[in-house]
Parts: C-alpha cells; structure tokens; sequence
C-alpha cells in the first residue's frame, strides 16, 4: 500500500467522522494559538521594552572613574591603596589613551562639580547641577541645542531644558514655601507651585550668576560666594522621552573647564591634596556600536580605572522574557497534552468502531505496519489541521491585543510609541511542528493497538 493511499484513507476518515474531527482540531489550535501568541508577545514586548530602555539609558556609552584601591586599616587615618598616586586617578593623558583606542567616537570628561544656585538679572533663583566638560563635543554624546551653540569663550555656560524651568524670584519663593509649610494641603498652593515649577524661563543669552555656599564646620556658620557674570550661550533640547516632571528635577549647567577653574578661584575651592597634573571625577566614553561595548570597557579597566555601563538593564530583561516564554511554552504544552488526551480517546474508538474495516484490510493483504502508518497519518493530519486553524486564531487573538492596547494607551513609555504584538515568521512552522508532533504522539497508541486487531474475529464479530 502506497503513502498516497493510506494519506487517502486517513483523510477519509476524518472526513466521516466530522463532530470527532472537529473536537480534535479545537483542542489542538486551542493549544498552538496559546503557544504563537505567547511566543509573540514575549518577544513583541521584550523588543519594545528593549527599545525603550536603548532610548532611556544609553547602550553605547562607558561611564569611568577613578579606580581609589582597597581601603587598607580603618579609622581617620585609613588610606586606600590607589590614593597617594596617580595610579587609579583619571587623568587627561589616560583620556588621550582612550580617545586612540579602535571604536571610540568620543572621550569626554563629565565631571560632577557638586550643586549651586543660579541667580538671573531680574533675581529669580534655582538649584542646579554644575557638570564641567568639553562643550564642544556635547553634540556627539545626542544633545541637541534647542538655541544658541558651544562657545570657546571663557564665562560661557550651556543649560539644559531643565535648567531653564522652575526658576522664582526670592520673594516668591519664600512666600510659597511658608504657604505649603503652613498648609501642604490646600490645592490651590499645590496648583500655583506646579505651574511655576513648570513655567520656562528665557535666558538664552543673559547674564547671570552662580553663588556657593561654603557650610563651616568650625563655626557653624555658611559664608556664601556670589562668581562674576557668566554668559548662557546655549539651550539644550529636552531629552527624547522625557517628561516635564522629570525635566523639573534634571537641572544641569555645563561648563568648560577653563571656567570651572576660576569659578573654584572665586569660590575658594581649594582640593584636600594638590593634584599633579589635571584629574577629573567622572568621564563618558562614546563607542560606535554596544556590540564593541565590552571590548572597549575591558581595555580601559586596563589603565586602572573603574567602569559600568547599561548593558546589564538589556541582560535582565533577556533573563526576564526568556522565563516568561518557558511559562508560555508551558502552558501551550499543558493544553496540548489536553488536546493529546482528547485525541488518544476518540482516535482509541475509531479503533474500535473501526474493527471490521480493519480485518477486511488485513485479509486483503496489509500488514501491521501499513495499518499503523495509517492511524498515525491520521493523526498527523489532525495535528496540521488544527495547528492551521491555531495560527488563524492566533492573528485574531494578536489583532484584539493590539486594538485593546491602542484604546486603552497603557503601553505607551517614554517615546510616545504604543506597543505593537506581532506574529514572527518563525513562530508559524512552530506551532504547526508541535500540533503535528503532539498528534502523531498522540495516534501512536490508537496505532498500535489497531495493528493488533485480530482479522478473523473482528470480521466476525461484526
């Protein structure tokens, strides 16, 4: 007997038998749909969630710092091994180093200068964070001027979006802060403190000032240092995916670090220790790709200095999706060995409804292995059935998804995209291999117990 006829006769038989075909398939698309839209959305959101975290933290970029050794004896008078040389210091000549190394675009050093307040012509005030860097290479790190550009100048100053927000005059201020330390409850206290806190100001071009307040620990007193006028020469644009009230609390200033120096002139700042040569606390590497990420960050621990970077965020969420995927593999795999059940039971009475067919082709010549191949075509052939028919559920399960994530607007992050679940390619062939493997496993049994069939006492019996 050809495979073309036992194709024939299994698909005859399920053609007769229509309530028990249809059962079967149910079950089996049931489970491969749950398997493909499971497949689907884990990978759909991990590469949403993905993107948005690329977005949110940059993946191409090295933060360094000083390497400061190991603490060595305790007390006031312990020393780290890297303190008292320039060993672990992050100096310009290990940036011109690293600015030489293959895959890097930028080596820049940021350095947190601690906070000031900023004080504008028409006397309104606001806190920020002083960053002291190359100006000239802020362009290559993805900050874009919203006005003005980086100027060589000494006393020029670049703000950023949130720098240019919440700023109050004094008096203001003052009044504001009794009125909530009064009253924190009162909502239209809380209503005019957002809307100045939010209120942007013009100070592209102007002349304004940063003070410094010196705490003495020996008098208890605060003596507070007013720097000559600074020139704000440029705006940078808000971040991409960045809301307003983060932009309120993410108030920087940069500045070169020939105008840093004679700002610590002028606020007295004197270093613990004189420094040999310039260091800085804190620089950002640029690499072409985070695939050479690593590569880089390995050559720079080379030079004794600490490094980290925001390729761990990607690793947990891989770890984290691939584990929501086994669950979903699971629980598509729970339903077809339900579905597998289901099948064995029904395909286990066509056995037995089936008996006098089965001994007239035993007579006619077919042997136990024909008989077999025949039931688990059968079975094969539901399998495909309903892992077809799973897949066309799947698109309709996915395109509901995407219509109830669009309405309702709850996957939306920090750029503004909606998620959007799709079908993988690969994942189509998947789930039909397993609901042709989850019915070829489950017609095994049916099969066998077919091919045992006696001929003689099935034709007369029936």
């Amino acid at each position: 007997m050809r495979i073309l006829d036992v194709t024939r006769l299994a698909w005859g038989q399920i053609k007769r038998r229509k309530v028990v075909t249809g059962l079967c398939m149910l079950g089996l698309s049931i489970g491969c749909s749950a398997i493909v839209v499971a497949l689907s959305l884990g990978d759909s959101v991990q590469s949403y969630v993905s993107r948005e975290v690329t977005a949110q933290f940059k993946m191409d970029e090295i933060t360094v710092m000083p390497n400061e050794g190991v603490s060595q004896g305790g007390g006031p008078t312990a020393t780290k091994t890297g303190a008292n040389s320039n060993v672990g210091k992050l100096t310009e000549q290990k940036l011109d180093i690293i600015r030489g190394l293959k895959h890097v675009t930028a080596a820049a050093p940021f350095q947190d200068a601690g906070y000031f307040e900023l004080l504008t012509a028409d006397n309104k005030i606001s806190n920020f964070n002083l960053v002291v860097t190359d100006l000239s290479l802020l362009t290559k790190y993805d900050f874009s001027f919203q006005q003005g550009v980086p100027s060589k100048q000494i006393g020029s100053i670049v703000l950023n979006y949130g720098a240019t927000i919440g700023l109050m005059d004094i008096e203001t201020q003052k009044k504001l802060m009794e009125s909530l330390s009064s009253n924190s409850y009162d909502p239209e206290v809380m209503r005019q403190y957002d809307e100045l806190s939010r209120m942007p100001s013009n100070l592209y071009r102007q002349q304004v000032q940063f003070r410094h307040s010196d705490y003495e620990t020996s008098t208890g007193g605060v003596k507070s240092y007013l720097s000559s006028q600074l020139q704000v020469a440029g705006i940078l644009k808000k971040a991409d995916g960045m809301s307003a009230d983060q932009a309120m609390y993410d108030k920087k200033i940069y500045v070169s670090q020939e105008t840093y120096d004679r700002l610590k002139d002028e606020f007295n700042i004197k270093p613990e220790k004189p420094e040999m040569g310039q260091t800085y606390n804190q620089a950002l590497i640029r690499v072409d790709s985070q695939d050479n990420l690593p590569q880089v960050e390995t050559l720079i621990k080379k030079l004794t200095l600490n490094t980290s970077n925001n390729l761990f965020q990607l690793e947990q969420l891989k770890s984290q999706f691939a584990m929501f995927k086994m669950v979903a593999l699971g629980v598509g795999g729970f339903i077809l060995i339900i579905a597998s059940i289901s099948i064995i039971v029904a395909m286990t009475m066509s056995t037995h409804q089936r008996r006098r067919q089965i001994g007239i082709m035993k007579v006619l010549g077919s042997n136990m292995r024909q008989i077999r191949i025949m039931f688990i075509m059968e079975a094969a052939l539901l399998g495909f059935m309903g892992g077809v028919l799973g897949i066309g559920f799947s698109y309709l399960i996915v395109e509901g998804i995407n219509k109830l994530v669009s309405s309702s607007g709850q996957m939306t992050m920090g750029t503004g995209e909606s998620l959007v679940v799709s079908i993988p390619l690969n994942t189509i062939p998947l789930g039909i291999v397993f609901a042709v493997i989850t019915g070829v496993l489950s017609g095994i049994y049916p099969a066998i117990s077919a091919a045992r069939t006696n001929a003689l006492t099935a034709i007369k019996r029936d």
